[in-house]
């Protein structure tokens, strides 16, 4: 008997101690309430295994952006002379004038033309791997990079938001994530907002000046965090909330006349990161360093998708239209595309000093300041790539941006902006004037278009109450509810 009890309680011990561990596995896969359960990454780990799936055929294309990447890379650290490493043409676009390369060029000399030098913090890592992985492993990067907005959003955004971001990339970004390096500037841009909305300035201005040396478009974003921090710390006049378009004049003279009251530090401390970063690379090569980057984006023609595009095709009657590879991009050649971009620029001039204007007032905060920014940039740009979806899907994700109206209007333009990348330019690869000649392919890219630009007003002018925020965690509603809260009832959280 004795030897029976001690065998039954034994048994007893064993259990409870398999209980103890299958619990502690249950909680670690199905926490209830945090957000930091195994399984709350479940749907990020699918759709990165679907941008693998979706990407597999370009993984060994000597023509894709990522081919591109290394090539940028390698010459970098080796010399012109690295590009013999690699299939043949995959570097040919290096000899294009614009590089000016008329001689073999030394390590630590080639610089990216069209993007910031420390972009090849990002194409570097990938060469450790053997150069015929290269395209895979940049994915891998790529994929530890959605992880982590992913993570952010767990942590920091509201219920859900790191759900709808893994379902915008699914539906908006399946085939471009992997490869292009967009989601990084994106992430950056995403930990200014969340620094910036707990007044940690200075880290929201350094995440900014890094995104800004990694992609130049976080730039645009500069002076909607300038002012967010002026108006948290009191030090920018602000009009009366029952004033009259005639009283606002007077009080934008008044507010720029006080110009010696703000905080300036943070900015120059931002502005100070990017300068030296970028002296350094232009000790190097001044010319691709700066210059190069200002010189590109001026050059570029309109690419086929952007908005000034449809309106080009809509006149083709009167001008007719053409198609070249140039710039890295499918562009689009019409007598009229001059004037047209013309008016593209005037509306994102006007674009942007209403966002800034509604953000004065009161009447936006900092993060729907940054999506309005980046909604007029994309709208009205000579170029509306693919991948400029990413630059939006981490702070929409955040703001909340996951109601019906919100999965209606961005989900149309996102299956549009994946139907037209994936069925459209696989037909372009051998001949350009296939893309244009394809029926079907201008119709598809102004109905995105149209609902782009929809989009964009919608939010400008909170048609549909657009605007509207969801309720961060508890955590950190207080937080943001005092930088939020001299905004408008339009913008508080809901």
């Amino acid at each position: 008997m004795r030897k029976g009890a001690i065998t039954h309680l034994l048994h007893e011990q064993a259990q409870d101690h398999f209980n103890d561990k299958l619990q502690k596995l249950r909680e670690a896969f199905f926490t209830r309430g945090t957000r930091s359960g195994l399984l709350a990454y479940l749907p990020i780990v699918l759709v990165i295994i679907a941008m693998f799936f979706g990407t597999a055929w370009l993984v060994f294309s000597p023509f894709s952006d990522p081919a591109r990447y290394q090539c940028y890379a390698l010459t970098f650290w080796l010399g012109s002379h690295a590009t013999h490493l690699l299939p043949p043409h995959q570097c040919d676009f290096l000899l294009e004038s614009r590089f000016h390369i008329s001689f073999p060029q030394p390590q630590f000399h080639m610089l990216p033309i069209e993007y910031p030098p420390l972009a090849l913090a990002l194409f570097s890592p990938a060469l450790l791997v053997p150069l015929a992985y290269y395209q895979f492993a940049f994915a891998l990067l790529m994929s530890l990079v959605a992880l982590f907005v992913y993570w952010l959003l767990l942590r920091y955004g509201p219920q859900r938001a790191a759900l709808i971001f893994a379902l915008y990339l699914f539906i908006g970004a399946l085939a471009t994530t992997h490869n292009r390096f967009d989601l990084a500037p994106a992430a950056l841009t995403l930990i200014c907002v969340i620094a910036a909305e707990r007044k940690h300035w200075t880290a929201a201005y350094i995440a900014l000046a890094f995104g800004v040396l990694l992609k130049l478009y976080p730039l645009l974003l500069l002076p909607a965090l300038f002012i967010a921090e002026q108006r948290s710390l009191g030090r920018l006049h602000l009009p009366g909330q029952r004033s009259t378009p005639r009283d606002l004049l007077p009080a934008l003279l008044q507010a720029l006349r006080g110009f010696t009251r703000w905080r300036w530090t943070n900015s120059l401390v931002a502005l100070g990161v990017v300068a030296a970063v970028t002296a350094g690379f232009a000790l190097l090569n001044p010319q691709n360093a700066v210059l190069s980057q200002l010189d590109y984006f001026v050059s570029r023609p309109i690419q086929v998708e952007a908005t000034g595009s449809t309106l080009l095709w809509l006149a083709r009657s009167i001008a007719p239209i053409d198609a070249r590879l140039d710039f890295g991009s499918y562009n689009i050649v019409s007598a009229l595309a001059d004037p047209v971009s013309r008016l593209c620029t005037l509306g994102l001039l006007l674009g942007i000093i209403y966002v800034l204007y509604l953000q004065w007032r009161g009447r936006l905060d900092l993060t729907q300041a940054f999506i309005a920014l980046l909604l007029v940039s994309i709208a009205t740009g000579k170029v509306f790539s693919p991948q400029y979806l990413i630059w939006l899907i981490p702070l929409l994700a955040y703001a909340g941006a996951f109601d019906a109206r919100w999965l209606l209007l961005w989900g149309t333009t996102s299956l549009l902006t994946t139907f037209a990348y994936a069925f459209f330019y696989t037909r372009a690869m051998s001949d350009i004037n296939m893309l244009i000649n394809t029926p079907g392919f201008f119709e598809t890219v102004g109905l995105r278009n149209a609902f782009f630009v929809l989009i964009t007003l919608s939010y400008l002018f909170n048609w549909f109450q657009l605007r509207q925020r969801r309720s961060l965690p508890l955590s950190a509603i207080e937080q943001h509810n005092e930088t939020a809260s001299y905004a408008s009832p339009s913008t508080q959280v809901r």
